[in-house]
């Protein structure tokens, strides 16, 4: 899929908003990609996740399970295994720190990978992959469907992601005015409100 292809998905779905974002991070941004509202519609979610499955199989075909930071990357992660062919597992926070719970199991031989929806800073990817180190996992990529950072973002391990899409963000005390003018809302999983 070409970055206009995956843009216009969201832009269909109505995923992709404009105003005075408070991300994740902390970061503040003019665009907010509430994947979501992607997600909603299988089809369209099918679409990213077969194109994001095939450039994983083209970079590391030998992947043998995929693991995701729930809640965001449940979705990407189990569509993605679904084309891959491989086991979807997830990881959940537990008192602030991701664990693998729930039965799944990893084996030393697995080659994994992390599967998430948007990288911005790639902290739920490196608290991730730290977890899955931490039992012992050989996790050899992460994914993505969009990567907002450009390339610039440190997962831990080589990313993969079906696009990059750069967007502007900035600490909060080095707003541009035209930002600062506009009240900010946090739409994100770290603290939802709703956004109109």
């Amino acid at each position: 899929m070409t970055k206009d292809e995956v843009l216009d998905i969201f832009r269909d779905c109505g995923a992709m908003l404009e105003g005075h974002f408070i991300l994740s991070s902390g970061l503040r941004s003019p665009v907010f990609l509430q994947k979501a509202r992607v997600f909603q519609y299988a089809a369209q979610t099918e679409k990213l996740c077969k194109a994001l499955a095939a450039r994983i199989h083209a970079e590391f075909p030998g992947v043998t399970k995929v693991v995701s930071p729930a809640i965001g990357g449940i979705i990407p992660g189990y569509e993605t295994s679904r084309h891959l062919g491989v086991p979807a597992l997830y990881t959940e926070r537990v008192e602030g720190k991701f664990e693998l719970r729930r039965g799944f199991e990893i084996n030393a031989d697995d080659q994994v990978i992390v599967v998430e929806d948007i990288v911005s800073t790639g902290l739920s990817i490196r608290e991730c992959v730290e977890a899955l180190r931490g039992i012992g996992a050989n996790v050899v990529a992460a994914a993505c469907l969009i990567d907002r950072s450009g390339g610039e973002a440190d997962v831990g391990v080589p990313l993969v992601s079906l696009i990059e899409f750069k967007v502007p963000a900035y600490p909060a005390d080095q707003l541009p005015p035209e930002l600062a003018a506009i009240p900010p809302v946090k739409p994100g999983s770290r603290g939802i409100q709703g956004v109109k």
